[in-house]
């Protein structure tokens, strides 16, 4: 199991462990950690020699979903911090310190809403875990440069619940790559090159995150998440928006060749 997956799971603990009771929440700390992530890759600072990210996390919960959080945010905290930290050294990603999660109230939020705002600060004293700057070269922002706050809803949760039925009615999907069959999720399966896809496929011309299977009201379907080289299907290069899949489809993700089955 990967570190990431491990820290995941430990997150997750929380909520069924010795802290479970507090959770009866609509935001979940797991929900929580991934979009995080996703804030971090998408507040980038490319520098000479380094892709600065950042290290100061502000996480905004409703009234109702701050109070359920109560006495155990430090611990949290501490969890959240720690998965950041691992998922900027899988990407090779530069923190000029350890990542500081902090927890705030916004009553504009309704219960299963949450807000994230993401900044990079600029190193007070070095700290333990943290890639340091290269000699001579500072990170290229002004010291405690924010970010927009983004807002995300569990909805999505939601769903991926409607999705685990559709998939019931759609089949069980396969992707076959190199000759090994790997199954998708109910959910639905994100491919790419980057460690944090489910499927991951070791290819220079394959995107990070260069396409995501799922299952839909009609059968399973690939969408093509803005990669470089694209995506074709039985030799034809797919549009914007999900494409249908079929049993036996011939699948190509930049110069990879996979193979879609339903089971």
């Amino acid at each position: 199991m990967s570190v990431l997956r491990s820290l995941e799971n430990r997150i997750a603990g929380l909520v069924e462990g010795t802290f479970g009771r507090v959770f009866r929440s609509e935001v979940r700390p797991v929900e929580l950690a991934r979009k995080l992530a996703k804030e971090m890759d998408e507040h980038r600072t490319v520098s000479v020699s380094r892709t600065y990210v950042p290290n100061e996390y502000t996480v905004w919960l409703s009234p109702e979903d701050r109070a359920r959080y109560e006495g155990v945010e430090h611990e949290i905290a501490d969890e959240l911090a720690a998965y950041l930290l691992e998922h900027a050294r899988r990407e090779r990603l530069a923190l000029v310190s350890r990542p500081v999660i902090e927890f705030r109230t916004d009553e504009r939020l309704a219960l299963g809403e949450f807000g994230i705002q993401a900044r990079l600060v600029r190193e007070r004293a070095p700290e333990a875990g943290a890639a340091p700057a290269a000699r001579g070269e500072a990170p290229p922002v002004a010291p405690a440069e924010r970010g927009h706050t983004m807002v995300y809803s569990t909805a999505e949760r939601h769903r991926e619940q409607l999705s685990e039925a559709r998939a019931g009615r759609a089949g069980r999907a396969i992707v076959v790559v190199d000759g090994k069959r790997m199954l998708v999720g109910a959910a639905g399966a994100l491919l790419g090159r980057s460690r944090e896809c489910d499927i991951v496929l070791d290819d220079g011309n394959v995107s990070r995150r260069h396409a995501e299977v799922r299952p839909g009201p009609d059968g399973w379907t690939i969408t093509d998440l803005g990669s470089t080289n694209g995506v074709r299907v039985n030799g034809r290069p797919i549009g914007a928006g999900p494409h249908p899949l079929r049993d036996g489809d011939h699948v190509e993700l930049g110069t990879q060749h996979v193979t879609f089955e339903i089971d």
